[in-house]
C-alpha cells in the first residue's frame, strides 16, 4: 500500500500507541458491535484487526442507543505491563444533552479479556489517559448544555489513582480552545520539558482539523501554535482527503514521529462520504521554535504515505468470501448494538451456513437481526445465497446495504397473498420525518416486485460503483437478472439527511432478517462475498 488512508472504512478517531516493535491503534464503532476496533501494525503501512476487546454485556450493551451513539473516541494507552482502554458510551445525541458516560478497561494482552469496567465520570465525551512521572491524569471534553453557554465548554484534567479505581482532586479545565470552536479529543504528551495538548476543532465537518498547544504546567495556561492549526483540509476542498482532523502520535523505534487523524474520502463530485471517517498517517517533526510540522510543509494531509524507515511486514490477505462454516463469525463482520449475539445468528444450526433468526424491523435500536462488514472501497460487489421461505409479508430477509435506520437500500425476499413469494427493495433517503410511512423506492412506480419460485435458494447481488447502487439476482449465480431501478448510493453517507440529524459513522454491507410476527421464522446464508472493483471501474 502506497497511499492514505491505512485504515480504510468506517475507522474514526485514531488513537494509537507502541509496544516495543509492535504498533495498535483504536478506532471508535458508534452503535456498532463488539465496541471499539484495535488494528495491529510492525511498519504502520500493513494492518491487521487483533481485538474487538467490548464484546461482552458488562463493558458494553448499547441496546436502546440512538444512530450515531454509542462508543465515542476510545483512548488506547500502555504503562508497566498494562493497556488501558477509556471509551465513552453515549446515550444521547440530538438536543441539548449527550448523556456520555465514560469507562476504564484494562488488559495484559491486547487481545485478551478485558477487565470490567471502572466508572469515570459524564462530564464529557473524548477521555484519554495520560501517563506521566508514575501519576495517571484523565481528561476530556467538557459539555455544557446549558442555553446560552458554548457546549464545548472546555477540556477538563482531573487526576486518576490505580490503587482506588477513581478520579481524585480538583478538576480543572485547562483549554478552552481557539475561535474553530467545538474543542475535543484531547491527547496529552511530554516533551523537551512542555506538556502538549493536541486538539481536534471545527466539528467534524468539512471544517475539522487539529490544534496544538503547550504549557509548562498541566495545568496550563496552554499557549496555542502561533501558525495555526497543525493539520486541516477546511481551506483545499479539492484534496482527496477531506474533513481530516482528530489525530494523535506515535514514536517509531528509529525516533520518528507519525501522526494518525480520521479523514473521509467524499465521492467524485460530491461532498458524501459513504465510506465514513477513515484513519490516515502524516509524517511530522519538531522545528527549531519546538512545534510540530508535517513533513511535506503547510497543514494539509497527503494522500501519499509517507517515508517510513521500517522493513515491510505484510500479514495475510483476508478471502473475499465467508463460507460461514467455522465455530465464530470473522472479526470484520459486526452487527448492532446488542452483547447477545446467540440471540439472533447461529453457525451451529445448520453447519456450514449464517442462520439468522428474524427479529425487530430493520433500523430498530433494541433488537434487530442484521449481520454486516465495513464498506472499505468506492467500488465494490457484494453477493449471497439465501434460503429462505416466508409465510407472511411480515417476514422478511436479504442483502442490505446498511448506513443507519432512515438510510439503508435493502433487496429483500418476502411472500404475500397476490404476490407470492418474491423479490423487492426498500431504501431509506434520510429523511427521520418519513420514518412513519413507506420508505423512498417502496412507493416508486419503477420498482418491481419480482415473483420467484417457492422453496428455490436465490442469489443476491449488490454493485455499488461510485454514487450508483444496481441489485441484481439470480437462481444458478450465472445467469444474473438485474432490476431495472438505480439507487443513490450517495444517501449512505455522513453527509446526507434532512433535519437536525447528526452522523459519523460509515456504511457497511451485509445480511438481515426480519419476522414482525414475533414467530422468530430464520434465513439461511450459505456465504458472503465482497469483492474490491475499484480498480477495474479506473479503466
Amino acid at each position: 500500500m502506497t497511499s492514505n488512508p491505512i485504515l480504510k472504512g468506517f475507522n474514526p478517531d485514531p488513537s494509537i500507541i507502541r509496544v516495543g516493535s509492535d504498533y495498535y491503534v483504536a478506532t471508535s464503532t458508534f452503535e456498532w458491535y463488539p465496541g471499539v476496533q484495535i488494528h495491529h501494525s510492525k511498519d504502520l503501512v500493513n494492518w491487521r484487526l487483533i481485538s474487538r476487546p467490548l464484546n461482552r454485556q458488562k463493558l458494553l450493551d448499547m441496546r436502546g442507543n440512538p444512530d450515531s451513539c454509542g462508543v465515542w473516541a476510545p483512548c488506547l494507552s500502555y504503562s508497566n505491563g498494562l493497556f488501558y482502554l477509556i471509551y465513552t458510551d453515549t446515550k444521547r445525541l440530538q438536543g441539548s444533552f449527550k448523556d456520555s458516560q465514560n469507562y476504564l478497561t484494562c488488559c495484559a494482552s491486547i487481545d485478551g479479556d478485558w477487565s470490567d469496567p471502572i466508572y469515570l465520570n459524564s462530564s464529557g465525551f473524548d477521555p484519554s489517559l495520560f501517563h506521566h512521572d508514575g501519576r495517571k491524569w484523565l481528561l476530556n471534553m467538557l459539555w455544557d448544555h446549558r442555553p446560552g453557554h458554548n457546549p464545548f465548554a472546555g477540556i477538563v484534567l482531573q487526576e486518576y489513582s490505580a490503587e482506588a479505581q477513581t478520579l481524585i482532586g480538583p478538576v480543572h479545565n485547562i483549554f478552552t480552545g481557539t475561535e474553530m470552536g467545538c474543542t475535543e479529543a484531547p491527547h496529552l504528551y511530554w516533551h523537551n520539558n512542555y506538556f502538549y495538548l493536541l486538539t481536534a476543532e471545527g466539528g467534524t465537518g468539512y471544517d475539522h482539523c487539529i490544534t496544538l498547544a503547550r504549557s509548562k504546567n498541566i495545568e496550563g495556561p496552554y499557549e496555542v501554535d502561533p501558525e495555526g492549526y497543525l493539520l486541516t483540509s477546511k481551506d483545499a476542498p479539492a484534496l482527496a482527503l477531506q474533513r481530516s482532523g482528530h489525530g494523535d502520535l506515535v514514536d517509531t523505534t528509529d525516533g520518528e514521529l507519525f501522526m494518525v487523524h480520521l479523514c473521509s474520502r467524499p465521492l467524485p463530485g460530491l461532498r458524501r462520504s459513504p465510506l465514513g471517517r477513515e484513519t490516515s498517517l502524516q509524517k511530522v517533526s519538531w522545528n527549531n521554535e519546538g512545534w510540530l510540522r508535517l513533513e511535506q510543509g503547510g497543514n494539509q494531509p497527503s494522500i501519499n504515505l509517507p517515508d517510513i524507515s521500517l522493513p515491510r511486514h505484510p500479514w495475510p490477505v483476508l478471502p473475499e468470501r465467508d463460507q460461514f462454516d467455522t465455530s465464530e463469525l470473522a472479526s470484520h463482520f459486526n452487527w448492532l448494538r446488542t452483547p447477545d449475539l446467540d440471540s439472533f445468528c447461529s453457525l451451529q444450526d445448520r453447519p456450514g451456513y449464517l442462520r439468522l433468526k428474524g427479529k425487530q424491523s430493520i433500523g430498530n435500536l433494541f433488537e434487530q437481526a442484521l449481520i454486516a462488514r465495513r464498506q472499505q472501497s468506492v467500488c465494490c460487489t457484494a453477493t449471497t445465497l439465501i434460503e429462505f421461505n416466508p409465510d407472511n409479508f411480515q417476514q422478511m430477509a436479504g442483502l442490505v446495504c446498511y448506513y443507519n435506520a432512515s438510510k439503508f437500500h435493502y433487496l429483500y425476499v418476502s411472500k404475500d397473498q397476490d404476490k407470492g413469494r418474491h423479490l423487492g427493495i426498500i431504501s431509506c433517503s434520510g429523511d427521520s420525518s418519513a420514518l412513519s410511512s413507506f420508505p423512498l423506492y417502496e412507493k416508486d412506480p419503477n420498482n418491481p416486485v419480482i415473483p420467484v419460485p417457492e422453496d428455490a435458494p436465490i442469489y443476491l447481488r449488490g454493485v455499488i460503483r461510485y454514487a450508483e447502487l444496481a441489485f441484481l439476482w439470480s437462481l444458478d449465480e450465472s445467469n444474473w437478472q438485474d432490476i431495472p431501478l438505480r439507487l443513490d448510493y450517495s444517501l449512505l453517507s455522513d453527509e446526507s439527511g434532512s433535519g437536525d440529524a447528526f452522523n459519523f459513522t460509515g456504511t457497511f454491507l451485509g445480511v438481515c432478517c426480519q419476522d414482525l410476527s414475533g414467530s422468530d421464522r430464520s434465513a439461511d446464508f450459505s456465504y458472503f462475498e465482497l469483492v474490491d472493483t475499484s480498480e477495474a471501474n479506473d479503466h
